[in-house]
């Protein structure tokens, strides 16, 4: 056995160890029959312990550079490293508040459990990806998991109309995407993300293949807002997000973006670089629509996960604010601050995300779904303590201070006005003015009104449920208070880039 070449591909590690107990938990629930499936779920749990461990154990041997495998296929850099550790994070609540509600309704079975590890690979090698085609590869083995799990209720008309929906619409946006790489493959002729940014920095500046690159760099674009869930590619987000059952929209709202703004930073920033003048411009466009229509119609929602839907969409926005803000009048002094701000936004949302749909599961038990905002009413005099940790996630949501949330639009708006956007900076403020209505309508309803007899029913949940979510939302306040450790992260994280 040639053990240099294991050496060489330890960065790799956290992929296959993944690989391994996908398939191991797959086979494990066979074994196990009807009666234990339980234990599918505690062997995910080790699974993803291990995933982490040896991520850190990577980042420790590598000390924090970057290293290129398989021909310059996967990359294995410091951003990667702490978006997988978020990445693992998400997956593992997602499995601990779900249990006791999939449980309930009979869908705890062991290709759920399978599914999202095999999603969460998909999203690694995103995350990892040095080429178009392994872009592409990460990117259809998490959506064609997702397809899937979004249809796992087979006896919900919604659920089962939600994954046709996304299954026809995510197919188009892979076709966008799919056409836009080969577009630049034909001006470039390379199809590692280096070489595309090599072959591009070479071309002249107003000649007829840079022309083809920025039409090629349109479709791709447009792909990646589809991923993101921005406007005008988030028409899939609503239904999806009500008609799927809460753990999947729970697991749908935190890992995918974080692999989605991987893929951002892999395609734009370190791929096409040279063209941010065009694809900026993009990004304005579709920032300043999300951040409008995803708040403004949020407003008219009854149902919360339809609201936490279009609240993704005005979240992604002002992620964008945070990609469009490298660069500033032809120069890059700004990236670090904007790119670190946008990931340090990302990995909030997915902080907040997953905390605001784990309250809805923590609310649900068998034979009733917390979905609507009734659902909320006189929820402080039901649990004092439960209507608390609503209220911060609501008010992190929000970018109220103390909270999380509101560093990290205070972080992407710093950085539109350092690169001169200032009116869309202002625009952004204005508009999350507008947000703030919505959330706050939460908060009045769990304190000042009286609970229907629906939400007068007592809160079924166990104790590791309880203690994740109490520890989850009073992260949004910890982070809020002591942004620095995070941001530092992802600043330094960036700067290895």
């Amino acid at each position: 056995m040639n053990w240099l070449l294991i050496l060489d591909h330890v960065p790799a590690l956290p992929e296959a160890v993944l690989l391994v107990g996908a398939c191991v938990a797959l086979l494990a629930d066979q074994v196990l029959g009807d009666g234990r499936r339980r234990a599918t779920g505690w062997i995910a749990h080790a699974v993803l312990a291990l995933c982490a461990a040896s991520t850190l154990f990577v980042f420790w041997v590598s000390g924090g550079g970057k290293f290129l495998l398989f021909n310059g296929l996967y990359i294995a850099d410091a951003m990667g490293h702490v978006l997988k550790l978020f990445c693992y994070a998400a997956t593992a609540a997602t499995l601990v508040y779900s249990r006791a509600y999939l449980f309930s309704r009979g869908l705890l079975r062991g290709e759920l459990v399978a599914l999202m590890l095999f999603a969460l690979l998909g999203m690694m090698v995103m995350i990892s990806a040095s080429s178009f085609l392994t872009l592409y590869l990460g990117l259809e083995l998490m959506s064609l998991c997702l397809y899937a799990l979004v249809a796992l209720d087979r006896d919900s008309p919604l659920a089962t109309e939600a994954a046709m929906k996304y299954f026809v619409l995510g197919a188009l946006s892979s076709g966008l995407l799919l056409y836009g790489m080969s577009m630049i493959y034909g001006a470039t002729g390379g199809l590692g993300i280096n070489e595309v940014a090599q072959a591009v920095a070479r071309l002249p500046a107003g000649g007829a293949d840079r022309s083809f690159l920025v039409f090629g760099t349109v479709f791709l674009v447009a792909g990646m807002a589809f991923k993101l869930g921005v406007v005008p590619f988030h028409m899939w987000l609503p239904d999806v997000y009500h008609g799927a059952p809460t753990p999947v929209t729970l697991f749908l709202s935190a890992g995918p973006k974080i692999a989605a703004f991987a893929m951002a930073m892999r395609l734009l920033v370190n791929g096409l670089s040279d063209l941010a003048a065009d694809w900026q411009q993009m990004l304005v466009l579709l920032s300043l629509l999300s951040m409008a229509l995803g708040n403004i119609t949020a407003i008219a929602q009854t149902n919360l996960k339809r609201m936490l839907a279009y609240s993704a969409i005005a979240h992604m926005g002002f992620m964008l604010l945070g990609l469009l803000a490298g660069l500033v009048d032809g120069n890059w002094l700004n990236r670090e601050e904007a790119y670190s701000a946008a990931m340090f936004y990302v990995l909030v949302y997915s902080i907040m995300s997953v905390a605001a749909f784990g309250m809805l599961l923590y609310l649900s038990h068998a034979g009733f779904d917390c979905e609507k905002l009734d659902d909320l009413r006189g929820l402080n005099r039901r649990s004092p303590w439960t209507a608390f940790l609503m209220l911060l996630t609501m008010l992190s949501l929000a970018g109220i201070p103390p909270t999380a949330g509101f560093y990290a639009k205070l972080a992407v708006i710093s950085a539109a006005v350092g690169a001169g956007q200032l009116w869309l900076a202002v625009a952004a403020v204005l508009l999350s003015l507008v947000g703030a209505y919505y959330y706050l309508r939460v908060v009045k309803l769990m304190y000042f009104d009286e609970p229907t007899e629906a939400s007068a029913l007592p809160i079924q949940s166990g104790v590791a449920m309880r203690v994740l979510l109490s520890a989850n939302a009073l992260g949004l306040l910890l982070i809020g208070l002591l942004p620095q450790m995070l941001m530092s992260l992802c600043y330094a994280a960036i700067a290895l880039l």
